[in-house]
């Protein structure tokens, strides 16, 4: 597992090209004290950049020159694909079939080469697994590795900065690695502070996973919250969220969506569903929060207007 040690490394590498996002308080919500961590507002529109960057830093030079490997449903290919053009070496993102056209547009914008390589996520894993054997690069998973976890968790270092009185922390949850990298640091820096998990109804891997005290598997997943549909989370990740996650519960989609209109519309943020999901939890009542300064993490900002406004 990760350290808080591991967390400010990372902060020293992804500080220096990252943008600290801003931290706002909710405009147009009834929860006094209730504020957004806009990491829709980080470079290629999500918070995955940080933990991309992390790894690839972490690669010794003479490795890069042999290019990396990722596989991702859309904000992880970008985040990948920007930090692999900031270092100059080549990329290759394996995508879903259905990956949303505007972050596989967004993830070649950025130089990369994408191949569309399955209908899940473990199968873009296997197929990323042997590209990267085959060309001789390495391999940027989206959340199980310790750099990836890292990079993320220097999100939770800038909410403590930012809002020190923080009494409650929700985040979503795709396969770990923001949720894992953020408790660690919350955790590990202040133990009161409780940190809250949010998964989609139709992609409870990690739901599952706690409920049953083993990782489990999902036989597929089936939710418009495209970025948290991995069908598995990790032994790491799931270690962590376990260890440090005091709850995690689950949003319907229709309830992701609301949220998701309602940071478009009232607050003019644009987040994408699932950005959302951790402010629609909260949204709908589904957390018993402790009474203070509540952060909502807003993960990515690659929205599919014509998806989440119907125009």
């Amino acid at each position: 597992m990760i350290s808080l040690a591991d967390i400010k490394a990372a902060y020293k590498v992804v500080s220096r090209v990252a943008i600290e996002t801003p931290l706002l308080p909710l405009k147009f919500f009834d929860r006094p004290e209730t504020y957004v961590k806009c990491e829709n507002l980080q470079r290629a529109g999500a918070f995955k950049f940080r933990g991309a960057y992390n790894l690839i830093a972490s690669i010794a030079p003479k490795m890069r020159k042999s290019g990396v490997v990722a596989y991702s449903s859309g904000n992880h290919a970008q985040g990948v694909a920007l930090a692999a053009k900031m270092f100059g070496v080549p990329a290759c993102i394996v995508m879903l079939n259905q990956s949303v056209p505007h972050k596989v547009e967004g993830t070649k914008a950025f130089g990369a080469e994408v191949i569309l390589g399955g209908d899940s996520s473990e199968k873009i894993k296997t197929r990323a697994e042997e590209e990267a054997k085959q060309r001789g690069a390495t391999l940027v998973p989206p959340f199980n590795h310790p750099k990836i976890m890292a990079g993320q968790g220097t999100i939770g270092l800038e909410i403590l900065k930012q809002l020190p009185g923080v009494k409650s922390v929700v985040v979503q949850i795709g396969g770990g690695g923001l949720s894992g990298g953020i408790a660690t640091a919350i955790k590990e820096s202040k133990k009161g502070v409780k940190v809250f998990g949010v998964e989609p109804t139709g992609a409870a891997k990690m739901y599952e996973s706690l409920k049953k005290g083993e990782l489990v598997t999902l036989p597929e997943t089936n939710t418009v919250a495209d970025g948290l549909k991995p069908v598995r989370a990790s032994e790491l990740t799931f270690a962590t969220v376990r260890k440090y996650v005091d709850d995690l519960v689950l949003v319907e989609d229709d309830e992701i969506l609301d949220a998701s209109r309602h940071l478009i519309l009232k607050e003019k943020l644009v987040v994408e569903p699932s950005g959302a999901a951790a402010f629609a939890a909260v949204m709908f009542g589904k957390l018993k929060l402790p009474k203070g300064p509540c952060a909502i993490v807003l993960s990515g900002g690659n929205a599919d207007l014509k998806l989440v406004l119907g125009f």
